[in-house]
């Protein structure tokens, strides 16, 4: 439900030095949108994330779980999300009854603090709900890592990943090597025969990429999402890449 103010609003909730940077969230009315409450999270002097904006967040669950279904993945799903944020994602991955386990991880602690204090939009749902689990970690390095599963031994139904801005403008150098075949086919190795990888983008889709997840992935597609941008009065657009994971795969990781 969106909030609205008929006061100014202006709060820095939290503001924590990092090793990449510094992190903050703020809660801020809009005076050009009847008062209406957006929150927004920086690093350093980047905007990573708005409230305003999440249409795309959503979509990425919402179309990842629409391919499973088609592929014959229908309920007990097992699936993990790359990236917290303010949780639109991973809350929209909740609400599907068919998931059984949620997994989301990321790197900044403080961010799933803000989940765990309840002071999101969305609330604490994603850290008190039994089928979500919030853990602190290297998303990039777990996922390419032959000795360790996203769960556990076993592969997961589905992969949503939105940590970077797009597969080619990344918040720090550390994650460019992720876009690559062989991480790429590390990865997949993670996910079951006819599951799911599926990313966010705020680029239009790149051709390349396309081509690049061809090699490792089968049924690709990418998929634009357009919203109403009210700063504009016109449309903004995301990309979300859909892959289905070839039935070659094996049954466990280790």
């Amino acid at each position: 439900m969106q909030e609205y103010s008929d006061e100014l609003i202006f709060e820095e909730l939290d503001y924590i030095e990092t090793d990449l940077g510094a992190i903050s969230l703020r809660r801020r009315s809009e005076p050009r949108l009847d008062g209406l409450i957006i929150y927004e999270v920086k690093l350093n002097d980047e905007f990573l994330m708005s409230s305003l904006f999440v249409e795309a967040e959503e979509q990425l669950s919402t179309l990842a779980l629409k391919r499973l279904r088609m592929n014959g993945h229908h309920d007990q799903l097992d699936v993990v999300v790359g990236g917290l944020g303010l949780g639109y994602t991973a809350l929209t991955a909740l609400q599907d009854t068919a998931v059984a386990r949620l997994r989301t991880i990321d790197v900044m602690q403080p961010v799933i603090n803000w989940h765990r204090s309840g002071v999101l939009p969305v609330g604490d749902v994603l850290a008190s709900e039994s089928r979500s689990e919030l853990i602190q970690g290297d998303f990039f390095a777990i996922s390419t890592d032959a000795k360790q599963g996203f769960l556990d031994e076993h592969q997961v139904d589905a992969v949503l990943l939105d940590i970077d801005h797009s597969p080619s403008h990344w918040l720090n150098e550390h994650n460019k090597s992720f876009y690559s075949l062989d991480s790429l086919t590390a990865m997949s190795r993670k996910i079951k025969p006819n599951g799911v990888f599926a990313l966010w983008s705020n680029d239009l889709p790149d051709i390349h990429f396309v081509e690049q997840l061809k090699q490792v992935f089968t049924d690709c597609e990418a998929h634009v999402v357009a919203f109403p941008n009210p700063y504009s009065g016109g449309e903004s657009t995301n990309s979300v890449y859909v892959c289905t994971v070839g039935e070659q795969n094996a049954t466990s990781i280790v």
